[in-house]
């Protein structure tokens, strides 16, 4: 593969508050560099070749290519490759939207370096990033927001996969799959952990353990959202009672199922309604 040296540097739009990208570039790299800031979030491709990274949060951190690390605003970082020099492509994004990342740990400042299983699919996200701050258009640059967002969803699950993959080198999500969905086929209906483990074999430790790591969350937390998009769904298109609402999604206690609808929602059960309904 050429090296293609590129560098695009763009200006925010001033419309654009939740997620923008300021620059683009590849090039090949033979020297470290020491003791920097930057002003926005950053993203590092490395194509080919080793090297390291160094923050203050995350420590020395080794890369081996393929890989990818983000280097976060006014944050002192050092990093650069071996003595044959690597192969990278960089993007600047910055954003009202990256709190969110960074929040569900999408992105990790004390687990910076993402090693990838897939280079090429990053490799086509980068080109079609390339190909869209080129143009320079108001148009292009959402289209590149959208595409930064899918590498940053993209490496997240390359991240997952790998701390699972070094946790349990047997363990895969596929084995998990059935578990996810019987879950979410079963979210409104009372579970017996105990039974519902028993069924694919499994402890319920074993299975809240192996859930976590699939999932990102325990069962019970997994089964929160969809309850609360049925109850929405229902508020929505019927009249029946909160109370009754709150027991056919699983959840018998009306003044609980309120509290975490409005911590969820930022609106009670009835204001919902209101805004929503159909009938």
């Amino acid at each position: 593969m050429n090296d293609h040296p590129y560098a695009l540097y763009r200006s925010a739009p001033a419309a654009a508050g939740g997620l923008s990208v300021t620059g683009i570039g590849r090039h090949r790299v033979t020297q470290a560099i020491q003791a920097r800031k930057l002003p926005e979030f950053a993203v590092v491709l490395i194509e080919n070749g080793q090297g390291w990274l160094e923050t203050k949060t995350a420590g020395m951190q080794m890369i081996q290519a393929p890989a990818l690390f983000w280097l976060l605003p006014g944050r002192m970082h050092s990093y650069g490759p071996d003595a044959s020099g690597w192969l990278e492509r960089w993007a600047l994004f910055d954003g009202a939207l990256i709190r969110d990342f960074t929040r569900l740990r999408l992105i990790a400042e004390d687990a910076p370096v993402v090693p990838l299983r897939d280079l090429g699919k990053m490799q086509r996200l980068f080109d079609r990033l390339h190909g869209e701050l080129s143009l320079d258009t108001m148009l292009s640059q959402a289209e590149a927001a959208a595409t930064m967002h899918r590498i940053v969803v993209r490496a997240a699950r390359q991240a997952m996969d790998w701390n699972n993959r070094q946790r349990n080198p047997g363990f895969q999500h596929a084995d998990m799959q059935p578990i996810i969905d019987e879950l979410r086929r079963c979210a409104c209906d009372p579970v017996d952990l105990d039974a519902f483990a028993a069924k694919f074999s499994m402890s319920p430790a074993t299975l809240r353990r192996r859930f976590a790591r699939a999932a990102g969350m325990s069962p019970k937390a997994f089964q929160l959202p969809t309850r609360l998009d049925r109850a929405k769904q229902m508020l929505a298109a019927s009249d029946s009672p909160i109370e009754s609402i709150a027991a056919a999604v699983g959840i018998h206690d009306a003044f609980y199922f309120s509290r975490l609808f409005r911590d969820r929602e930022s609106c009670s059960p009835s204001e919902f309604r209101s805004r929503h309904n159909r009938k």
